[in-house]
């Protein structure tokens, strides 16, 4: 089984037990799997909103005009691959949850978005590169979230359940890994503080009550 040790570090808490509780219940199940799957899209979504806006000719410098130094070359395609790959692996993981939802007859209707990405999203900074150094961090703590939920909902589940949610921690791992690396890598220096900013946001959204039932919902409300 994949060590999420580090992902367990990372994060600024665990989830809540009353979370799991309510995550485990069965007639919560369509919720969960649409859910995932709405993430699962949005994450291959973003990935590509990235490679588009930083492709070759738009800098991530403060003045987009400016031609990219040789280490911004290296890290701009450092940047491109690695969404690259993350967009596929997550459209895939799209592909299997559907699977999932068709071999147990949940259809794919509409579920609206809970809080939690909108106020993560509040911390992000508006100019280069700050906008998109903020964007790859949320983009961490989101892929660390996922990972430690499907590891804490994972002895809940039916077998094959459970054997998918546990597949998918190693992606998801590295997607965390590789989202820090890049945001380190393109600031030229420590992210301590940015990330330290958006560990309390992350803090706050998973430990406080949350009326919307959702995958990285908050504390159910009563």
């Amino acid at each position: 089984m994949t060590d999420i040790s580090p992902i367990l570090e990372f994060l600024p808490c665990r989830t809540p037990d009353a979370w799991i509780e309510e995550a485990r219940k069965p007639e919560n199940l369509p919720v969960i799997l649409i859910d995932h799957a709405n993430n699962e899209l949005k994450a291959a979504q973003s990935a590509i909103a990235i490679m588009s806006r930083y492709r070759s000719g738009q800098s991530w410098s403060a003045k987009r005009e400016e031609a990219l130094d040789q280490a911004q070359r290296v890290n701009q395609l450092d940047l491109l691959n690695k969404m690259s790959r993350l967009a596929r692996e997550e459209l895939r993981h799209y592909e299997q949850v559907l699977a999932i939802m068709a071999k147990r007859d949940i259809p794919y209707t509409y579920l609206g978005a809970g809080r939690y990405a909108g106020e993560m999203s509040q911390q992000i900074r508006t100019f280069e590169p700050a906008k998109l150094i903020d964007t790859l961090i949320m983009g961490a703590f989101i892929e660390a979230r996922s990972c430690e939920r499907f590891s804490a909902l994972a002895p809940y589940l039916d077998e094959e359940l459970a054997k998918f949610y546990r597949s998918l921690l190693k992606s998801e791992s590295r997607h965390f890994q590789d989202y820090l690396a890049l945001a380190e890598s393109i600031c030229g220096e420590s992210i301590v503080d940015r990330v330290q900013v958006f560990a309390a946001k992350e803090q706050g959204a998973i430990e406080s009550q949350d009326a919307t039932f959702r995958f990285h919902s908050g504390v159910p409300a009563d």
